[in-house]
This record gives structure tokens, C-alpha cells and sequence, in this order.
């Protein structure tokens, strides 16, 4: 199965000011209905319980994994939010034995640590905003060092850059 982490980062790498934040407050329309479409197209979305705080809904035509310490003190919200505390290695077996191809990672940086730290993560999808918070939270959290591949870069609406990163493994 082929993990894909999807993030929207500042120009300073951020994904937000502050743990909690809405990235649709900072982030573009362009972006927003990029990562929709992209997402949609995997079918499947991994992402930690904090991110999910910023949403609290199920995703329309995906299957939502997320990633939290306590999965029985979530709320239920149908069999299209799965709260687990399984490892990546085992969201992404349990999301291929459901037909599933390719895993999207939406994040937080904890979450973003530990699929990287497991091996799992294959290419990235980064959407550059035209912004500075010289504070916040990382992409990621402290790990081993990850050496990328420059695939493809294109403008994303007035403003933002994609760029398309494989992981060299």
C-alpha cells in the first residue's frame, strides 16, 4: 500500500500557529479543494485525534482512521471513522485487508513522526501558503532524517506552491 502525507505548511514549515488551529483559517480555497479531491481519490485518510479536533466530523466518501491513546472514550460517528489506537503499520494492513491502494496521511505532526519512523510514508504532497508564523507546529516531530526526491512543483491557486516529494528509502 502507498502512504502519501498531505499538508499545507507555512514558508517557514509550519502546519499551524498553535496546536488546535483550523488550517482553513490560514490556508487557501485552492488548497482546501485540492487536498478534498486527492483525498477522496485514496478513499482512505489516517490522521491523529487533535487534527480530528479541528473538523470533529466524519470525511464524505472516505474511511477515517484516528490515531488517539484512548479509543474507547471517543464518540461514535459511524462506520466511517474508525478511532484506533493501532499502530501505522497496522492502520495501513487493516486499510489494504478493505481494498484500499493508497493511505492518505493528514496529519498531525506526531502522527506524521510516526509513520515516517515506521518506514511507511512514500511521498509527500506539501502546499507551501504564503505565510510566516515563525512559531507553531512542525511538520513533523523530532525523528531520523528523511532524504526526499523532488517529483514535480506547480502553482496551487494565486498564491501557493505544491510540491510532490518521494521518499528515498
Amino acid at each position: 500500500m502507498k502512504v502519501i502525507l498531505y499538508a499545507a505548511i507555512s514558508v517557514d514549515g509550519k502546519l499551524a500557529e498553535a496546536s488546535g488551529q483550523v488550517s482553513t483559517d490560514w490556508t487557501s480555497e485552492a488548497d482546501y479543494k485540492w487536498f478534498v479531491a486527492q483525498t477522496k481519490v485514496c478513499g482512505v485518510v489516517a490522521m491523529g485525534r487533535k487534527t480530528f479536533a479541528t473538523i470533529n466530523r466524519p470525511l464524505k466518501d472516505r474511511l477515517l482512521y484516528v490515531m488517539t491513546r484512548s479509543p474507547e472514550t471517543c464518540e461514535e460517528m459511524g462506520d466511517s471513522v474508525v478511532f484506533t489506537s493501532m499502530t501505522p503499520a497496522q492502520i495501513v494492513a487493516d486499510a489494504e485487508s478493505r481494498g484500499y491502494e493508497t493511505l492518505a496521511l493528514a496529519g498531525g505532526s506526531e502522527i506524521h513522526t510516526l509513520f515516517f519512523e515506521a518506514g511507511l510514508v512514500d511521498e509527500l504532497y506539501l502546499t507551501v501558503e504564503p505565510v510566516l508564523f515563525g512559531h507553531g507546529v512542525p511538520l513533523t516531530g523530532e525523528q531520523s532524517r528523511v532524504n526526499l526526491e523532488l517529483l514535480d512543483t506547480q502553482r496551487l491557486g494565486e498564491q501557493a506552491v505544491l510540491l510532490h516529494y518521494s521518499v528515498k528509502k
